[in-house]
């Protein structure tokens, strides 16, 4: 019985259970703001399955602020920092994190193309230390151009500012020159890499005399003041993916709501920390898409948005 005493009582002596360490959670985000909207529903995501801050996860920031150059050094120090798994967006940041590490598992939360991209062997078993979310970047550019054909339907010259430096760019390119023909367009491709292009890329909008803007997702043009104030200076409407755009006084946006990505991104990173491998957890898609229509800078264009267009939207900014 003494013995039994001992054992019974020895939890609240030297041997007692020390809680576990925060986990370690990486993030390499390249253009998007760690305090942005977007960023923060990884965070509330994983809030929503249990964890909390300080105690359960502990987070490790890096961004590239836009600047493609940075990522490999970026993805060696978190590397090097030992996390425990990595959120990422962006499909060249990815390629730098599977140059530095075959080990440490790699969440996808915004990536266009990961297939296309070479960054897994397949979406439904990708293998490897990369899983996460796909875009679908190249099933979204019709519909993209549709929408801005549809709320300028006199339109047939339409610029496209695109990074050929970002890989699903130039898938992007392709399928847009596919679909243009259909809806009576002509394109021109106008490229910038930096936001430092801007003012050689918008001086050959204007003499491509467009009638419209599409803008590709992604650095440079996730650089939102930048973006927005070489748009508003062009007097152009234009079209985005994300939501910013349109709020900040771009014309429209339409894409996969990123946000909700971010969030779904935390129900990966929950499984791999409770075990799973990254290669065993299909890619899954977009299930929530967004259309923001800004009815303040139609007017300033002189538009007329088309009821069909804002039966469609999410959200009309009047």
């Amino acid at each position: 019985m003494a013995a039994g005493t001992t054992i019974a009582f020895e939890p609240h002596g030297a041997h007692a259970q020390q809680p576990a360490p925060p986990r370690r959670i990486g993030v390499l985000l390249v253009g998007t703001p760690p305090e942005s909207k977007q960023v923060r529903g990884l965070t509330q995501g994983l809030e929503d399955a249990g964890y909390v801050e300080g105690r359960d996860v502990r987070f490790e920031w890096r961004s590239a602020e836009g600047d493609y150059d940075r990522l490999p050094v970026l993805a060696a120090d978190l590397v090097n920092s030992k996390v425990d798994v990595i959120v990422v967006e962006h499909t060249l940041a990815v390629l730098a994190l599977k140059r530095a590490t075959s080990s440490i598992p790699i969440v996808m939360a915004i990536v266009a193309d990961p297939l296309g991209g070479g960054l897994v062997d397949s979406l439904s078993r990708p293998g490897g230390n990369v899983t996460g979310l796909s875009l679908m970047t190249a099933d979204l550019v019709a519909k993209r151009l549709q929408l801005l054909k549809e709320a300028m339907p006199q339109a047939t010259q339409i610029a496209v500012l695109w990074n050929p430096a970002t890989p699903f760019h130039v898938t992007t390119v392709q399928a847009l020159k596919a679909v243009a023909p259909g809806l009576s367009l002509e394109l021109q491709f106008v490229p910038a890499r930096r936001p430092e292009d801007f003012g050689v890329a918008f001086s050959a909008v204007g003499r491509a005399r467009a009638q419209a803007l599409y803008i590709m997702e992604g650095p440079p043009f996730s650089d939102a003041q930048t973006t927005l104030s070489h748009v508003s200076k062009a007097r152009l409407p234009a079209i985005h993916a994300t939501r910013w755009f349109a709020e900040g006084g771009g014309l429209m946006s339409y894409g996969a709501n990123q946000t909700d990505m971010f969030r779904r991104a935390a129900g990966y990173v929950d499984k791999i920390l409770k075990g799973a491998k990254p290669g065993d957890l299909p890619i899954e898609q977009p299930t929530r898409f967004e259309l923001v229509v800004n009815l303040k800078t139609a007017k300033a264009l002189g538009i007329t948005i088309p009821e069909s267009i804002l039966l469609q939207a999410d959200e009309v900014i009047r």
